[in-house]
């Protein structure tokens, strides 16, 4: 069967078509699909029942519910979803925090960017997801009416998946899909610089760049994708576009005792950061088997994020959400369950 769910609106109308629809059935679909999250083609019921009936006959909508669930202490919910492409699982979590709620989607199952500071990377890349299986995390989360805030910066690189990604963005900030305002999204990526120009030009969400070091040689150490685009070549196109007004972009940094926290990573984020209107967001390591990092303690972090903040630089340091379910940062992995 074919799946409904993830088509746009364009999609949609060729879908119309197809069937001898008129051309205003495929906002018809949407809104069932987007607005109503029906989960099949018979409640579709502005739609006469032969046309629902010879729908049925080739497609279905194909949202699947999550395998498992894992409750943190603090609140943040971790789900497991089977792919559709290969057999695969994906994982996303759910975090809650007051009158905000953010659900962190993957757009790949594995990720092929080899950060030897994660865990998804030690999975390699089994498959790009579907515009289906990244909307799926959203339209089938329990808690999906209560969300806030989309964040993509779960398993995977998003700028490797563009097509879907963006495809999954049209439908969730469209007027006919979910009308999000973009302002409710973010897109984080370690620099895919092809990609990221079009993703720039194409959406208005925002941006966050894995940074994690500002020296080139360090950089390529932990992230192999400093090798074809420099961060450096990063900051120039970013210069290009303006962060002034909706659209914003920040820096995650992964903070590693004694690898990228020294006062002269301070200066060095300063020189490469200016005159780019930013805010730098401080991650504390979460250790994974076999690392050689740690995360320094708290007042160490502080101090670093006191000495970005005398730059000039807005710094803070992101709560931890989900370690003791292997839910926060850099830490989803399916690598046991798919070997299982």
């Amino acid at each position: 069967m074919e799946h409904l769910y993830g088509k746009t609106l364009a999609e949609l109308r060729v879908v119309a078509e197809e069937y001898g629809l008129p051309r205003f059935a495929a906002g018809q679909m949407a809104r069932w699909l987007y607005k109503r999250h029906v989960t099949d083609i018979a409640s579709m019921t502005d739609l006469s029942a032969v046309a629902r009936a010879r729908l049925a006959e080739r497609y279905d909508i194909g949202l699947t519910a999550p395998l498992a669930v894992s409750a943190s202490e603090d609140g943040t919910r971790k789900y497991l979803y089977a792919t559709e492409t290969s057999g695969r699982h994906i994982e996303s979590a759910y975090i809650p925090d007051g009158e905000r709620a953010t659900l962190c989607v993957s757009s790949q199952a594995g990720c092929r960017m080899g950060c030897r500071f994660c865990m998804t990377s030690r999975q390699g890349l089994h498959h790009s997801l579907s515009t289906l299986e990244i909307l799926n995390q959203i339209a089938s989360l329990p808690e999906r009416d209560r969300l806030t805030n989309v964040v993509y910066m779960g398993m995977g690189e998003p700028l490797d998946n563009l097509d879907n990604v963006l495809r999954s963005l049209e439908v969730l900030t469209s007027e006919w899909g979910y009308g999000w305002s973009p302002t409710r999204i973010t897109l984080s990526t370690a620099g895919v610089l092809p990609s990221l120009k079009r993703f720039l030009d194409e959406s208005s969400v925002h941006l966050a760049v894995s940074l994690h070091n500002p020296f080139h040689d360090e950089r390529q150490e932990i992230m192999p994708i400093e090798k074809p685009y420099p961060i450096a070549e990063v900051m120039k196109l970013l210069r290009q576009y303006d962060f002034t007004h909706q659209r914003r972009v920040s820096f995650e940094y992964i903070v590693m005792s004694g690898l990228n926290d020294s006062p002269r990573h301070v200066a060095e984020l300063a020189r490469l950061l200016n005159g780019v209107a930013c805010r730098i967001n401080l991650i504390r390591f979460h250790k994974i088997p076999d690392s050689p990092y740690f995360s320094p303690p708290q007042p160490q972090m502080e101090t670093f994020r006191d000495a970005l903040i005398r730059k000039g630089i807005m710094t803070t340091i992101r709560r931890s959400r989900g370690e003791d379910i292997k839910a926060a940062c850099g830490l989803l992995s399916t690598l046991g369950v798919d070997k299982a």
